[in-house]
């Protein structure tokens, strides 16, 4: 197969994460909007080049209450950092294994993160369109990101955890030649 070009399909793609709260439950939630621009050999996960974009102010947790404090200057800030995005930089591909080291960028700050999953091979869908997918996961310090409130808790520890679990799922497609 040679290198193409191809489309996220956002009904079957995800964006989420899950941090601590209270240091003792998870709270989970998902970014609602984001895009890509995804190129490369599906047969060969090595060539493939990424940039994902999500819009933080689209943060979704289940409790508007938070995704507002969330979307805030004390978190995300996100009326003045619109995006989050994801720059692949290598893609190492054993079999069904991927690895995909790139830059994250959260409030104006990058950092190298790797992300670790597997990918799912391609198919030809009813459609005639290629497709493939693939999830992968990677944890964070939030912290890192200047992501840094937080409130210390009457009988000790702190309201957020600073480790953050990042989930992605993707399904993408193109065009068969």
């Amino acid at each position: 197969m040679a290198v193409q070009n191809w489309t996220i399909d956002k009904a079957h793609s995800a964006m989420e994460f899950s941090v601590k709260h209270m240091m003792i439950s998870t709270v989970r939630g998902k970014f609602e909007d984001f895009d890509g621009e995804i190129s490369g050999d599906a047969d060969n996960f090595s060539t493939m080049k990424a940039k994902l974009t999500i819009k933080a102010k689209s943060i979704a947790t289940g409790n508007q209450d938070r995704d507002n404090h969330l979307r805030s200057d004390d978190l995300f800030a996100s009326e003045k950092f619109q995006d989050i995005t994801f720059v692949s930089r290598k893609v190492n591909s054993n079999g069904g294994d991927l690895e995909v080291v790139g830059d994250l960028t959260i409030r104006g700050i990058t950092k190298e993160v790797t992300l670790k999953g597997e990918n799912s091979g391609v198919i030809t869908d009813p459609f005639g369109n290629l497709r493939f997918g693939l999830t992968a996961s990677a944890a964070i310090n939030r912290q890192d990101f200047g992501v840094k409130w937080n409130m210390v808790l009457e009988g000790g520890g702190l309201m957020v955890g600073d480790k953050v679990n990042l989930s992605i799922s993707i399904e993408a497609f193109s065009p068969k030649n």
